[in-house]
């Protein structure tokens, strides 16, 4: 397929610059996958549209202080985007995209205050894998010299408040990994959460450590010449028994995001049940794919020409996501991470 086909206008000031006031309190469109009926509310009415037995899957990646500035030894500003753990298993290296990277060395330290870290091997595309010295050194640096990994089209600086708003209340302290957030989750607060619960709905948690691919833009010309760069994932046991359960009882599981989908697709099964798994996933998912695991979505408006909007079309239909997206226009919704949300049914 053509990648044109999944190209739309936006009016730039549809882009949102900050997070709504409340998480519930941003818009919801629900759109209906057989019908292709859309109601328009507030995310807080979504308790409206889900059912006693029916399972949400959450990412609970935490994002962190991922873009770091500093300086060479001549004092020139450089930015040192950290991506993930190096796969050596040594925990001060990482890959990292150094930027500009152009006249860098291999060997060079690149300064933080009184705090340094090296560049160790160049791989091209401006990656590179760095070294802390210490891990003590490692999380100073973060401290003081990191930003919240704020994606392009928030054409600002980071603010304190984004450290917090820029996290989805599902984030867990143990997995911190994320240089992007899993954004459809923002939209939910605890006491929503709560409502949810007294209704009979159940959670469950994955976890997809988002990488900076999540924005890499698709540059064929086919779609199907594609392709997204791996992230770490995790399904656990007690997550798969509780998809297991909700299937065989004949509810649904509804993903929370692309990165829950993502995850849930990679799964494998065993004897018709889930079999967990800890691993690098790469799973691309356009028209034709069928979902194993996923009947229903919360996502937030994606950008044009992308794996994500990819994504949604195959779950939804192209020809529907793209009607859809030119409603949520019409009425002024919010798009891309601070924006407004959808759920698919």
């Amino acid at each position: 397929m053509d990648i044109d086909l999944f190209d739309y206008n936006l009016p730039p000031h549809l882009i949102a610059q900050f997070p709504t006031r409340r998480r519930d309190q941003s818009r919801l469109m629900i759109l209906d996958r057989k019908s292709g009926d859309i109601e328009i509310g507030r995310f807080s009415n979504i308790v409206e549209y889900m059912d006693a037995g029916d399972l949400i899957v959450v990412n609970k990646t935490k994002v962190f202080k991922a873009r770091l500035t500093g300086n060479r030894a001549s004092g020139a500003k450089i930015e040192v985007f950290l991506v993930r753990p190096d796969e050596s298993g040594d925990p001060l290296a990482w890959i990292a995209l150094v930027s500009p990277s152009r006249r860098v060395k291999e060997g060079e330290e690149i300064l933080f205050g009184d705090k340094q870290l090296k560049l160790i091997s160049y791989f091209g595309q401006g990656r590179w894998t760095v070294l802390f010295r210490n891990e003590r050194a490692r999380l100073q640096i973060l401290a003081r010299h990191g930003h919240v990994p704020l994606p392009h089209y928030i054409r600002r600086d980071d603010q304190p408040s984004d450290l917090r708003r820029y996290q989805t209340v599902f984030a867990d302290r143990d997995s911190v990994g994320a240089v992007a957030a899993p954004t459809a989750g923002f939209h939910f607060t605890p006491s929503l959460i709560a409502k949810l619960k007294a209704r009979g709905v159940g959670f469950a948690e994955i976890c997809l450590h988002v990488g900076p691919g999540t924005f890499k833009p698709v540059t064929a010309e086919r779609i199907e010449d594609h392709t997204v760069d791996p992230e770490m994932a995790t399904l656990d046991d007690p997550v798969a028994q509780a998809i297991d359960a909700t299937r065989q009882a004949g509810k649904r599981v509804l993903a929370v995001g692309t990165t829950s989908v993502r995850t849930l697709e990679s799964a494998t099964f065993r004897d018709g049940r889930v079999v967990p798994f800890s691993g690098m996933v790469d799973t691309y998912i356009q028209p034709g794919h069928e979902f194993k695991l996923v009947d229903g979505l919360v996502t937030n408006f994606h950008l044009p020409k992308s794996s994500l909007i990819i994504l949604v079309s195959a779950f939804t239909g192209r020809e529907r996501i793209l009607e859809a997206y030119q409603k949520a226009i019409r009425e002024e919704m919010r798009f891309y991470s601070y924006g407004d949300a959808m759920l698919i049914l």
